[in-house]
């Protein structure tokens, strides 16, 4: 089968899940991954056949797109920061607007490949903790991009944590990533920290993604995200969709470096309600940062 038709077909087949421009997109992906070719060849190649061995698995490849399943599962990485990460059902996709999250970070850190100081501390090797961290792309991109940092990565899921610990090896120091649930609290209501966490501190920055889209807002996602993306990573109930904000902030109130930032990724929605429960905690400084899309997307914050 020549490349040119298989795109054009496989194009047709994924329409009824995405805009054709998209499912155009999607399908060069997979003919890149598969078959190594460039996302012109099938204009400068119109004769380029596919053979049958690798018709084959494009087939299998396809059922599973038809079935609305993410392309990044489908291959099994995904591209964030400028590194790939492997990426399985367990984990949450990483998605683009959060790199700017790992931006904020290394500018806190002043940090350059060959130059890097903690914010406000006179430490040598400042240190930077994760929350929620699924798949690692925060913790590792800033751990790639400042070489010289202790990074550290929480999450509940053992799945994630899993493919997150694998991301890489010999590149750099490797983030630590710490089996815990941010949730859990102790009768007085403050967080319930693990020691070889606790013992690390303090943090000169704290980062976040947690989930944050209320379960009344699932009828806005698209298909494969809701049929195939961990729910434990995206959702939180409409009566307390703050809930994971109150416990990071639980957290980074114990472990945060005087002086320290902190920046957590937000639901465009609930900015306000965010910044006032930070305020409530007592930190300073705490700032309201919108995306590349100009939606509210960050909130930053210091201790």
């Amino acid at each position: 089968m020549l490349l040119k038709d298989f795109i054009k077909s496989a194009t047709e087949r994924l329409s009824h899940i995405y805009p054709s421009p998209e499912a155009r997109g999607i399908v060069i992906m997979l003919c890149e991954e598969r078959l190594g070719v460039k996302s012109y060849t099938h204009i400068v190649a119109p004769e380029y056949t596919i053979k049958d061995s690798a018709l084959e698995t494009l087939e299998k490849d396809m059922e599973r797109l038809s079935n609305a399943e993410p392309i990044q599962y489908v291959i099994g990485h995904c591209d964030f920061f400028g590194y790939r990460f492997n990426v399985a059902p367990g984990v949450l996709i990483p998605r683009p607007e959060t790199e700017q999250l790992v931006s904020l970070a290394l500018k806190a850190l002043k940090c350059g490949k060959e130059n890097i100081s903690a914010i406000h501390t006179d430490r040598h090797t400042p240190k930077v903790l994760d929350l929620c961290t699924g798949s690692g792309c925060i913790a590792w991109s800033v751990a790639l991009e400042a070489s010289s940092a202790q990074v550290y990565g929480v999450d509940i899921s053992r799945e994630a944590l899993s493919i997150a610990e694998s991301q890489f090896t010999g590149n750099c120091h490797p983030p630590h990533f710490v089996e815990a649930d941010i949730l859990k609290s102790d009768t007085s209501g403050r967080a319930v920290i693990p020691d070889d966490i606790a013992a690390e501190g303090p943090f000169d920055i704290i980062l976040s993604n947690p989930p944050y889209i209320m379960d009344s807002e699932r009828s806005q996602m698209r298909p494969n995200v809701l049929r195939y993306e961990p729910k434990l990573a995206l959702f939180v109930p409409d009566n307390n969709p703050l809930l994971f904000y109150d416990a990071c902030a639980r957290w980074t109130s114990g472990l945060l470096a005087d002086g320290g930032m902190a920046v957590f990724e937000i639901n465009e929605r609930l900015g306000v309600q965010t910044m006032e429960l930070l305020k409530r905690y007592g930190f300073k400084n705490v700032t309201l940062i919108t995306d590349c899309f100009g939606k509210d997307r960050f909130v930053s914050f210091h201790r």
